[in-house]
């Protein structure tokens, strides 16, 4: 399966629950007016855009649609496209230029955080980079145990201690092996909970405190590691993180198994930060480079057919437009 295949698959619950509903709505339409902008931002909400972003995305259609003059409310799906990609472009790749380069992960419990490390892992390896993964997270022996798994399966070596370990002293090891071995890149889990918020922080922070000062001149990339399904949980996940650890960028995972895909809208509008990677499958291939533009093709390529979805957007649609012009009640047979 080709990447824009991957990328189309792996969206095909958020296209269905966003694009299918926008392009049912614009179907009800003769013109352009504001009723289509107001039916358009609701749906965007309930696709968990958020509102922020979707006042935003309508609000730069409206002044395009003005300057270019669009009448039919067909051609607003294809600016609609572009404007998304627009939106949520910059930034994507990742900034690992020196030698050695680290990239810390962290992320809460369950969000696929160690999977995420081992797939990363495995795509540098392909690309010809030597790779070292660091076990930080030392309060869950499952952790290391899991990513001495992956690195096996990515055939790249891993520095781990025993659980309950200190992992600044992990991480620190970590840096000492990559030099050692000229490495590219480093990889360094984290914990995803401590006692609690405070302990959690003032760990990364430590991490944080020793990578600067051993590799003071390296490229550092911060990933946070998010579950696509949690929708707006996860920008509130996210504002947290970016507030104590210095986030340089987001890894979305299950994007394949939610209808929540949208969030990436709201991350990158409402945080200002880039999505480098997102998690279209289970297959260690499927952790695929975020591409602006690949991914607003994809949730805007077609709607995959849901005709009983598209009957029921429509009625709504048009119940809610007689009852505004005519304050007609409409009966349950009709609606």
């Amino acid at each position: 399966m080709g990447f824009f295949s991957k990328i189309k698959e792996g969206l095909k619950k958020t296209r269905e629950s966003i694009s299918g509903s926008i392009e049912t709505m614009l179907n009800t339409f003769t013109k352009i007016d504001e009723s289509l902008f107001e039916e358009l931002e609701e749906l965007l909400v309930m696709g968990d855009v958020g509102m922020p972003t979707a006042m935003r995305i309508c609000d730069e259609l409206r002044e395009k649609v003005k300057k270019q003059g669009v009448t039919d409310p067909q051609v607003i799906m294809e600016m609609l496209k572009d404007t998304v990609a627009e939106l949520i472009s910059g930034g994507e790749g990742l900034q690992i230029a020196t030698k050695p380069s680290v990239i810390l992960v962290i992320g809460v419990n369950g969000v696929g955080k160690t999977t995420t490390i081992g797939k990363l892992a495995s795509r540098l390896k392909a690309e010809g980079k030597e790779v070292v993964l660091g076990a930080a997270d030392t309060f869950r022996a499952a952790a290391i145990d899991q990513l001495e798994v992956w690195a096996n399966r990515a055939e790249v070596d891993l520095v781990k201690r025993d659980e309950g370990s200190d992992p600044a002293s992990v991480v620190f090891d970590t840096i000492a092996k990559a030099k050692s071995q000229h490495a590219d890149v480093l990889i360094c889990d984290t914990a995803g909970r401590l006692h609690n918020k405070k302990n959690l922080m003032d760990e990364l922070g430590k991490i944080s405190r020793i990578l600067d000062r051993e590799m003071p001149d390296c490229d550092k990339e911060v990933l946070l590691v998010l579950d696509a399904a949690t929708g707006q949980n996860a920008v509130n996940q996210a504002r947290e993180f970016k507030n104590s650890a210095g986030i340089t960028g987001i890894v979305l995972t299950k994007l394949d198994g939610t209808a929540k895909g949208g969030v990436v809208l709201a991350i990158r509008e409402e945080l200002q930060l880039p999505v480098k990677f997102i998690g279209v499958g289970e297959q260690i291939d499927d952790l695929q480079p975020f591409d602006a533009h690949e991914f607003a093709e994809a949730l805007f390529a077609g709607r995959d057919e849901n005709d009983e979805e598209r009957r029921a957007v429509a009625e709504r649609i048009e119940a809610n437009r007689r009852f505004d012009e005519y304050g007609e009640e409409i009966s349950e047979d009709e609606a």
